[in-house]
């Protein structure tokens, strides 16, 4: 059973945990002090360590999915894809029209995850990630906000 909480100063210390070997770089005390961010952990069970993290930004009608990372003990258990299944269900219950984000276009385990969920491609940023000048593919869903229903996107 899993289990889906909002990241509180309490959890610091283990989101890094998360993100470290990731080589992702959150200021998550900012985060924590964003009305628009949706900084979320999950637990394998209750009352143990998050093993993933996710963080959204929810903009008027727009979730722009900033990171997600699974701790890499805890890798290849479908804690991504739950995290992102519940980053849907928010997006349809408060009528999200969009859902974005950029991937790394060497990160094919994340791109067959997003693509598996309904993202579709929809350009790509030359040299985007200034660590080694890769470029990151630009993914969508788009959501028909009355409905919730994916919508093929038009770009």
């Amino acid at each position: 059973m899993s289990l889906l909480t909002r990241l509180t100063r309490d959890d610091l210390v283990a989101a890094r945990a998360i993100l470290e070997p990731s080589t992702l770089r959150v200021d998550l005390e900012a985060e924590l002090a964003r009305d628009f961010a949706l900084p979320w952990l999950l637990r394998a069970e209750e009352n143990t360590p998050p093993v993933a993290l996710l963080l959204a930004w929810s903009v008027a009608d727009e979730l722009h999915l900033l990171e997600l990372a699974s701790h890499p003990d805890h890798r290849r258990r479908g804690y991504a894809r739950l995290l992102l299944t519940a980053l849907l269900a928010h997006a349809r219950t408060y009528h999200k029209r969009l859902i974005l984000l950029e991937v790394r276009r060497s990160n094919l385990a994340a791109i067959a995850l997003y693509e598996s969920l309904g993202f579709e491609h929809t350009g790509v940023r030359r040299g985007y990630y200034a660590d080694n000048d890769e470029d990151a593919l630009e993914m969508r869903i788009t959501l028909n906000p009355e409905t919730g229903t994916s919508m093929p996107s038009v770009v």
